[in-house]
C-alpha cells in the first residue's frame, strides 16, 4: 500500500511540475503607446497573454465514491489536495494547450485514506473520470487505486 501511495505521489508531482511554468511576470507599464504593439500581440494578451495555441475544449468530471472524509489529490484544471466528504466530484472545461496537443494532457484523481465519523478507516474509495459525457476510467473493480486519463 505504501508503494502505491508513493508511486501516486510521484505521478502527481510530475503532473504538477509539467503543468507549471509559462507564468512570466510582466513588467510595469512604462508608458509606451498601445499603438506600438502589434495586433497579434494585443490579441495574444487578450486571450491570456501566453500566445500558446489551444485545442478544443472538453468537459471532464472526476468522481470519488465511497464513504468518509479525507484527502483527495487531483489534476484537472488545477492541481489540488482538498479535504472532502464522499461522495465527491469536480467538473471543469479544459483543453490541451501548446505541446499538450502533441503529447497529451493528463487528468488524475487519487483518493486518499478516508475516515468515518467515529475515527475508523472507511472502506477503500473508488474513482472515475467522465470525458465529454462518457466514462473513460473507473476503478470500481479495484478500489483505492488512482485514476488517470490522457487526451490530446
Amino acid at each position: 500500500m505504501r508503494k502505491t501511495l508513493t508511486a501516486t505521489a510521484f505521478v502527481l508531482a510530475a503532473a504538477l511540475l509539467t503543468g507549471c511554468g509559462g507564468g512570466e511576470e510582466k513588467p510595469a507599464d512604462t508608458g509606451k503607446a498601445a499603438s506600438s504593439a502589434s495586433p497579434q500581440a494585443e490579441k495574444s494578451e487578450e486571450s491570456g497573454g501566453s500566445g500558446v495555441s489551444e485545442g478544443p475544449s472538453h468537459e471532464v468530471t472526476i468522481k470519488i465514491e465511497g464513504e468518509g472524509t479525507g484527502i483527495v489529490m487531483y489534476t484537472l484544471d488545477e492541481s489540488e489536495t482538498p479535504k472532502v466528504t464522499l461522495p465527491w466530484s469536480k467538473t471543469a472545461t479544459i483543453a490541451a494547450r501548446g505541446a499538450e496537443q502533441e503529447v497529451g494532457r493528463l487528468v488524475i484523481a487519487a483518493p486518499g485514506h478516508m475516515m468515518t465519523a467515529d475515527g475508523t478507516y472507511a472502506p477503500r474509495a473508488t474513482c472515475s473520470i467522465v470525458f465529454d459525457g462518457k466514462t473513460v476510467v473507473d476503478t470500481k473493480k479495484d478500489p483505492g487505486k488512482p485514476c488517470s486519463y490522457k487526451f490530446k
